[in-house]
Formats: structure tokens, C-alpha cells, sequence
């Protein structure tokens, strides 16, 4: 906790953002963080409220101790606070920018609707242990003699790395794209995380012993059976990135599009990779969006920096309230009406509307064909209606991992959702050596749930190999 009576004296307060107008300019993020002495008295307001479901499971994947180190910060004992927030949290500076925060809701204080600024605190004290140099390679002592795959460098990837690189293995990173970070670098815009951060985490990595091998696509260029041979053990941790069909009629017309390789495209532009398909660019044009999620959100704010004249974004759900009923879901995740940053940079929302098809003239998108719907999700007759556009972009989700390539050629047991089937315990597939976890395993899901499938698969693996482990999980 932070001071005694902290929460009945100090009015919430969060980070702000550049306004609309500025920040639709360019691809950096746009947050204005705290100062310190307003991180603190933040810090402060956390309260002694004996059961802290904000660090339980209800709250917080990887279980960040979130009392213990608001109160470090409240004594101003920031490095101590550094060291009790990485022994959870192999990266909090992603997860303090990109986290939707369940934490928050969790916390107690959100049942008056002034939550901890949990998230906001989180960021500074990773920040700050950066900027003061406290973040070093943790270098094994001693080496196991043992060689280990793991397959995509995503958040789970990195956390599973970085662990079991501690542990003395020899760790091996094996990356399709460019450069590390998986979705959370090609998925994620630059706005809201720059990717910088990746990269300074990478060269931590790489200095406490794993080899990150880039251009590697298993299954296609390097055969699984090799990988398998070579290593006492493989993890996979790639994404779920086969998105969901909506089956639209007119999906096929020119201007149609998955939201992914929108997104994809334009972090390589602000990363200066090379773009080899056909550019998709929302400059000038009528943008509607499928989707209600944060995928659809960030085509939202990528298609106002790219200079979109109008932006759309379309939900089958009706809108929902604009705060929950605390005693009926409180502490978990609660279905309130939510704006993102992108959203309020001039989205136009439609709840409560179904996405009929896509029509166009010429073998060119000219619109969205729509209806409103009832407490079924059923469209209802005679009100349907089009709304104009140039370019459409279906984000509603992702269905499972890429089956054809590395997955095909392993063989293994698929849950029913088409997911690598593995338990939470030893995240063993059901071929010998092969471990799965993150996304790959669970389905799609937040940044911090992958850091904790990372850090608990390099746990398990480590025991599996070497018949116990220190490694936190």
C-alpha cells in the first residue's frame, strides 16, 4: 500500500495526450507521462484493502506484486520498486503502454470509480529504471550444456528467452521476420508503442547469451524435423494469426482487405523495411471498419494519420453502458462503453449493426451494406441502409495459428479451436521435445498473458530438462 489515507485525500489523476489535432500528424506516441512527484502521490493512493485483487489472477496475468511497489515508489525507493516490478515482469514498459489495465479495474478503489493509476505508475518506474541505468544483462554463472529452440520472438518468445538464457541454457530464437517482437512490433502501431523498446530489450537478451536467427520461417525454409533434432527441446510461441472470415459477399472487390496486413504495412514504413505487396494506403478515401475490438481501433488511428477523409468504425454490439454495475461484475473485466485515443480522434461508431456485405461498381468497394440488429445479433428487416467507402477493413479477430507450414509438418494435437493443444503445467504438445505457449496456445490474447505463458513454459522446460527449476514463473 502507499499512504494510510492516501485514497481519501488524492483525486485520481492519469496520463494525458497531445490533443487530436497534433497528434495525427505522426507515428509517435503521443502520451505526456507523469513527473515524478505526481507518480507518487498516484503511488500513494493505494490503499490496505486486505484481499488486493488487482495482483491476482482476476487482475494480473503475470502477478506484479502492484501494492509492494506502489508503496517503493510512495517511500521514493524507485530501484527497489525496479526489482520487485521485474521479478513478475520481464518487460513492463510494453505492458505499461499497451496493457488495457485490468489491473485498474480490479482494484478496489474502481468500485467508486477512481482506480489506482496502476498503469501509469507501472510505465515510470520501467522508465525510469532505464534512464537511471538500474536494467543490466543478468548473465548465467554457470551453463547447462543444453540447447534450446524457440520458435518466434513475440512477447512470449522474448520472455521465455530471457528466462531460460538465466537459467544457463543456450537459447536460440528463431524469428520469420526482420527483426524481433513478433505483433507486438508488426501488429501494434507506432503510436502506441515505439519500437525502440523492443529493440533495447533484444540487446539485453542477446547479452545474456540467446542468438536471435531472423528470416527463419520453420516449416518453409528450415524443415521442422531439423529444428527438433538439433535442440534438447522447442518452444513455440508464434501468433494466432489466421483471422476470421466473415464471409462477407463482396469481400473479393478491390479495397477489401484483412486489418493485419494494413497494420503490418505501415509499421514497416515508419521501420523502414521494404513493403514487397501492394501498398494499402487510407490517404484521401472513406474508411469503414469491421470491428469492435482494439485490431479495429488501431486501423482507426492508422487511417487518420494516413490522411483519411472520413473513418467508420462498425459494431455488431449494442452500445453498452457507460459504467457497469460494480456489485454484479467487480473485480472482473466489465463490458462499459469505452473510448480509445484513436476513437476520439473523429471515429464515427455504429453499435448495434450488422455488416450485410460489401458492394461496389466496376470490381471497386463503393460501400458497406448494413442493418440494424436485435438482442439476438439478428438483423433486423427494412432497416438496412450503405454507408460510402473507398477502403474496408475487416478486424474482427483471429481464429488460430498458420496450420500450413510448421504446424502441418509437426503433426501435433490441435485443441478444438485449432490451437496447439498443451496444458498450463508443462506446456508439452504432444510430440516429444515440442512446448507450446503464448497466443500459439491459448488463442489471441494480451501482451501480458504472453509474458506469462513465456516465463511459465521456460520454467517448465527448464524442469523438464535439468529435473527442477529456479526460475520464477
Amino acid at each position: 500500500m502507499g499512504k494510510v489515507t492516501g485514497f481519501l485525500e488524492i483525486d485520481r489523476q492519469d496520463q494525458k495526450y497531445q490533443p487530436a489535432a497534433d497528434r495525427i500528424r505522426h507515428f509517435r506516441e503521443f502520451t505526456l507521462p507523469l513527473n515524478d512527484q505526481d507518480v507518487v502521490r498516484q503511488a500513494a493512493r493505494c490503499m490496505d484493502c486486505g484481499v488486493p485483487f488487482c495482483h491476482g489472477d482476476t487482475g494480473c496475468p503475470v502477478h506484479n506484486q502492484i501494492p509492494d511497489w506502489n508503496d517503493l515508489v510512495y517511500s521514493n525507493d524507485w530501484q527497489e520498486a525496479s526489482r520487485n516490478l521485474h521479478s513478475t515482469n520481464n518487460f513492463p514498459e510494453f505492458t505499461g503502454r499497451v496493457c488495457p489495465a485490468p489491473c485498474e479495474e480490479a482494484c478496489t478503489l474502481n468500485l467508486e470509480n477512481t482506480p489506482v493509476a496502476i498503469k501509469s505508475v507501472e510505465q515510470s518506474i520501467a522508465d525510469k529504471a532505464w534512464d537511471q541505468g538500474w536494467i543490466k544483462p543478468e548473465i548465467a554463472s554457470v551453463k547447462t550444456g543444453r540447447r534450446i529452440a524457440i520458435v518466434g520472438s513475440g512477447p512470449a518468445g522474448m520472455a521465455a528467452a530471457q528466462q531460460l538464457a538465466r537459467a544457463g541454457h543456450d537459447v536460440h530464437v528463431y524469428e520469420r521476420e526482420a527483426k524481433a517482437g513478433g505483433l507486438l512490433r508488426y501488429g501494434i502501431p507506432d503510436f502506441k508503442m515505439e519500437k525502440h523498446f523492443i529493440d533495447r530489450r533484444v540487446a539485453q537478451i542477446e547479452a545474456e547469451g540467446a542468438t536471435f536467427h531472423y528470416g527463419m520461417n520453420i516449416g518453409v525454409n528450415k524443415a521442422m524435423a531439423e529444428l527438433v533434432a538439433d535442440h534438447d527441446a522447442v518452444l513455440l510461441t508464434g501468433g494466432a494469426e489466421a483471422p476470421r472470415d466473415p464471409k462477407l459477399p463482396g469481400a473479393e472487390l478491390e479495397g477489401v482487405h484483412y486489418a493485419m496486413p494494413f497494420l503490418v504495412q505501415q509499421n514497416r514504413r515508419v521501420g523502414r523495411e521494404e513493403i514487397h505487396e501492394e501498398p494499402i494506403i487510407a490517404t484521401g478515401k472513406r474508411v469503414v471498419v469491421i470491428g469492435g475490438g482494439d485490431t479495429a481501433s488501431d486501423c482507426v488511428g492508422t487511417s487518420f494519420r494516413q490522411g483519411a477523409l472520413a473513418v467508420t468504425q462498425l459494431d455488431i454490439r449494442p452500445m453498452p453502458p457507460l459504467r457497469e454495475d460494480k456489485l454484479a461484475v467487480w473485480p472482473y473485466w466489465p463490458t462499459k462503453f469505452r473510448t480509445s485515443s484513436s476513437q476520439a480522434e473523429g471515429a464515427e461508431r455504429e453499435f448495434a449493426c450488422a455488416t450485410l456485405g460489401v458492394v461496389g461498381k466496376n470490381g471497386k468497394v463503393t460501400g458497406v451494406q448494413c442493418a440494424r440488429v436485435d438482442e439476438k445479433r439478428r438483423p433486423i428487416e427494412g432497416t438496412e441502409f450503405i454507408i460510402r467507402a473507398d477502403l474496408v477493413f475487416m478486424a474482427i479477430g483471429f481464429a488460430h495459428p498458420v496450420h500450413e507450414g510448421m504446424l502441418t509438418e509437426l503433426g501435433a494435437t490441435l485443441d478444438k479451436r485449432g490451437n496447439l493443444a498443451a496444458d498450463t503445467q508443462s506446456y508439452q504438445t504432444s510430440v516429444d521435445k515440442v512446448f507450446a505457449a503464448g497466443d500459439m496456445r491459448r488463442g489471441q490474447s494480451l501482451v501480458v498473458w504472453a509474458i506469462r505463458e513465456g516465463r511459465q513454459a521456460a520454467h517448465a522446460i527448464d524442469k523438464h530438462l535439468m529435473g527442477a527449476s529456479n526460475l520464477a514463473w
